[in-house]
């Protein structure tokens, strides 16, 4: 029997697609990053005090300086290879090619000349009304990864998601803010699509090709802050707290469920001259080891961030075994950030293989 059975088993997994390339959703778990966030190693739960907070600790609503409307929230997120790829060749070439770069076919049709190399784009937007206590908003993210091996023959592999949804966040201050317990809920729109296809062959991907499905992601935090000097602080923060579900929209098949982790952190901000402060922050994400895919290694994150009055931020990160650097202007109409921040591309190594990333943030209102 079992040598009846054997060659049907063989030819299944000799024709079955298998896809390899994902999302890094245990070591970058929110919905919308914050380039701030990322120049300090992604270890970001104790300083959040701005919009950010929805997704990185509801509980840093709490510490809000200003209130402000901002429609022009924007994210934008290249990697090396997408740069590469979209500014190489010819000068006559480039801004045809730049153009490719947001397409996954024109991604597919630049990758045949480039194997080997790993493209990667990322763009939200995220208008929001933001005060002390309290964010809404509406979210939208889109991510695109793929590559074409150097292997013979190998396949066009990508993965293609769009997130989407209105939000609020709400956080209480007890005792003179020393406790701040916050949660913030995303009505959740996920359209994915995780595959691989023939690399020489036009790919138009239909509604059908994607998953598709609808929650309401609740994201909680505390923050236990003492009221000594450097300001010590205690954060935890837990991703999709009650633990839901997609539900599948139409006949499509629902997005893979959000796994339910938590990530702890701890910091000092000393004050170290008139005006200026320097922040010092570590995060070990996903303390529960949820994604058991992850060394622990890779769970650590740690950063700092030179603040001179509250207008020019200089940061240095490392996170995910790599080094990140960033600058930041900020005033109460506009905030801008260029960012640099590097993901290991294996799945449980620790500096596997870099992917070295490129960030342009700008916010503006009122």
């Amino acid at each position: 029997m079992m040598r009846r059975l054997l060659p049907i088993f063989l030819l299944i997994l000799s024709t079955k697609t298998w896809a390899r390339i994902t999302f890094e959703d245990g070591a970058y778990p929110e919905l919308a990053t914050s380039s701030r966030g990322l120049a300090m190693g992604n270890a970001y739960i104790c300083k959040v005090d701005d919009a950010s907070s929805v997704y990185y600790n509801p509980a840093g609503l709490g510490t809000v300086r200003f209130p402000h409307l901002h429609l022009s929230n924007l994210h934008l997120e290249t990697n090396r290879g997408w740069l590469r790829m979209g500014g190489g060749g010819p000068l006559t070439a480039a801004s045809t090619n730049f153009m490719k770069g947001f397409s996954l076919d024109g991604t597919r049709t630049l990758l045949l000349n480039n194997l080997g190399t790993l493209s990667h784009s990322r763009f939200h937007f995220l208008p929001n009304f933001t005060a002390r206590y309290i964010s809404m908003g509406y979210l939208y993210s889109k991510q695109t990864r793929a590559t074409i091996s150097t292997e013979p023959g190998a396949l066009f592999e990508y993965a293609d998601r769009t997130d989407h949804g209105p939000f609020l966040g709400l956080n209480i201050s007890l005792f003179g803010g020393v406790l701040k317990f916050g949660a913030s809920a995303t009505y959740l729109f996920r359209s994915e699509a995780i595959n691989e296809a023939d690399a020489n062959t036009t790919i138009k991907l239909q509604s059908s090709d994607y998953d598709k499905g609808t929650m309401l992601l609740v994201t909680s935090g505390f923050k236990l802050t003492m009221p000594v000097a450097p300001l010590p602080i205690i954060a935890i923060k837990m991703n999709n707290a009650t633990s839901q579900d997609f539900s599948a929209s139409g006949t499509n098949t629902k997005p893979t469920k959000i796994k339910q982790s938590i990530d702890v952190g701890f910091s000092i901000t000393p004050q170290i001259g008139k005006g200026v402060r320097l922040h010092l922050e570590t995060n070990f994400k996903d303390a529960t080891f949820a994604h058991s895919e992850l060394s622990t290694a890779r769970r650590w994150g740690a950063g700092m961030e030179l603040d001179v009055a509250r207008t020019f931020f200089f940061r240095l990160g490392y996170g995910d075994g790599f080094g990140s650097l960033g600058l930041g202007v900020k005033s109460k109409k506009l905030e801008f950030d260029l960012t640099t921040y590097a993901v290991d591309t294996t799945s449980s190594q620790y500096r596997g293989k870099e992917d070295r990333r490129f960030v342009l943030s700008l916010s503006s209102g009122f």
